[in-house]
C-alpha cells in the first residue's frame, strides 16, 4: 500500500494553448479508493497517466509514499493499470495474459502459477484459465484485466474507466464487485470515469475535476450537500441540481415570477444569483400556492417520478451538463404525477436552496 501525491503537476499538449491539467495539488491516502470525475476533455485520464508515467509532467510533482517518481520510467514506479478496453493479448490464455507481466519480470514459474491462481480465486475466474479473450464475455475480460494488476501485487492500482464498454446492468454489478474487491485488498486505487453515478456510488472521496483543474475533493455526501460551486452542484446528482437564474430581494429570492422566501440571501437585493435546489427539495403543491410552472415532460420510473417543468415568468434553454434559467426537475411520486403541459405549482423545502454567484459560479455563503 502506498500514498500517493500531486503537487502543482501540470501538463501542457504540444501546439497547445492551456493546460490538460493544470497545477493538481492532490493526496491519496493510504489504502483509499479515490475517483476522478468529470466531463470528457477534463483532465482526468490525463492526470491518471501521469501517475503511471505515460504523460510528461511538465511542471510539479508526483509521490508515491513521499518519493517524487517524475523522473522513474513507468515500469519502476510500481504501478498496475487496467485500460478501459483491456488490453488482452489474443493469442494468449486467460492464464497467460495475467502471468505476462511477472513473466517479463523474471518472477519464477510456480510463483506465477500460484499468484494467478490466487487472483483468478478472487475473481472467480478459475474455470476460464485455459481460454483465449475472444472465448469470454465482455465482463469476464474485464475480470482478467483486473487479474492481471492484481498479480503484481503493486502498490497502487490505476484503472482509466473499466466498465465503460459493458451493458448497464453488468456494470452495475461489476462497479459493486470491484470497490468490495479493492476494500478486501487494500490497494491504494485510483479510479477515473465519466459516470458520477459510478464516481459516487465506489468512491471513498470523490474528486471533480473541469478544464483540466480541481473543483472540489472529498466525500460523496459532502459533493452533494455542500458543493463549492456551481458546476459540482449540477455535476453531482442524478438528476442533477436546479440551477436557477433568481434575483436576490429583501427578504427572498425571485425565481421566475414568484418571490421565494430566504432568510439569509447571501447578495444584495437588485442582484442576480443563481440558486440551487435539489429535485428532492420540490414538491408540487396546491393551486395558488408556490412557484407556477408548465409541465414540460414526466418521466415515470416505478418507484418514482421525474416532473420537467419551466417556471412561470423565465425563459431561456438550458445549458449543457446543467439545469439552469427557468427549467427545474421535482422529484415526486408517480401516483400524484401531473400531466403533460400541465400548470403546476412548486413548493422549495425550507432550508434546502444554496446560492452561487451568477457569473462566476462561486458558492455564496451567508
Amino acid at each position: 500500500m502506498a500514498t500517493v501525491a500531486f503537487e502543482q503537476a501540470t501538463r501542457v499538449y504540444p501546439k497547445s494553448d492551456r493546460a490538460a491539467v493544470d497545477r493538481l495539488d492532490l493526496d491519496v491516502h493510504d489504502g483509499e479508493l479515490l475517483v476522478l470525475v468529470g466531463p470528457s476533455g477534463c483532465g482526468k485520464t490525463t492526470s491518471l497517466r501521469m501517475l503511471a508515467g505515460l504523460e510528461h509532467v511538465d511542471d510539479g510533482a508526483i509521490r508515491i509514499d513521499g518519493k517524487d517518481v517524475v523522473d522513474l520510467a513507468p515500469r519502476d514506479r510500481d504501478i498496475a493499470m487496467v485500460f478501459q478496453n483491456y488490453a488482452l493479448y489474443p493469442h494468449m490464455n486467460v492464464a497467460q495474459n495475467m502471468g505476462f507481466a511477472l513473466r517479463m519480470a523474471g518472477v519464477a514459474k510456480g510463483d506465477i502459477a500460484t499468484r494467478v491462481r490466487a487472483a483468478a480465486k478472487i475473481l472467480d475466474i478459475e474455470e476460464y484459465l485455459e481460454r483465449k479473450p475472444r472465448q469470454l464475455s465482455g465482463g469476464q475480460r474485464q475480470r482478467v484485466a483486473m487479474g492481471r494488476a492484481i498479480v503484481r501485487q503493486p502498490r497502487v492500482f490505476l484503472m482509466d474507466e473499466p466498465l465503460s464498454n459493458l451493458d448497464a446492468k453488468l456494470r452495475v454489478a461489476t462497479r459493486a464487485e470491484i470497490a468490495s474487491l479493492q476494500r478486501s485488498l487494500g490497494v491504494t486505487t485510483l479510479y477515473v470515469t465519466h459516470d458520477q453515478v459510478e464516481a459516487m456510488t465506489m468512491g471513498d472521496r470523490v474528486a471533480v475535476m473541469r478544464d483540466g483543474v480541481l473543483q472540489q475533493c472529498d466525500t460523496p455526501r459532502t459533493l452533494y450537500a455542500d458543493p463549492v460551486n456551481a458546476f459540482v452542484a449540477g455535476f453531482i446528482g442524478s438528476p442533477p441540481m436546479n440551477l436557477v437564474d433568481g434575483i436576490a430581494e429583501a427578504g427572498g429570492v425571485r425565481l421566475g415570477s414568484t418571490l421565494v422566501a430566504a432568510p439569509s440571501v447571501p447578495a444584495r437585493p437588485g442582484e442576480a444569483v443563481t440558486v440551487g435546489i435539489r429535485p428532492e427539495s420540490l414538491s408540487l403543491a396546491a393551486a395558488g400556492d408556490g412557484i407556477p410552472a408548465t409541465v414540460s415532460i414526466v418521466e415515470e420510473l416505478g418507484a418514482e417520478a421525474f416532473v420537467y417543468a419551466q417556471l412561470v415568468g423565465a425563459d431561456g434553454p438550458v445549458a449543457e451538463g446543467a439545469n439552469v434559467k427557468g427549467n427545474v426537475i421535482v422529484r415526486g411520486e408517480p401516483s400524484a404525477a401531473p400531466r403533460n403541459g400541465e400548470l403546476v405549482h412548486l413548493l422549495v423545502k425550507e432550508g434546502s436552496t444554496l446560492f452561487f454567484d451568477a457569473a462566476s459560479g462561486a458558492r455564496l455563503r451567508g
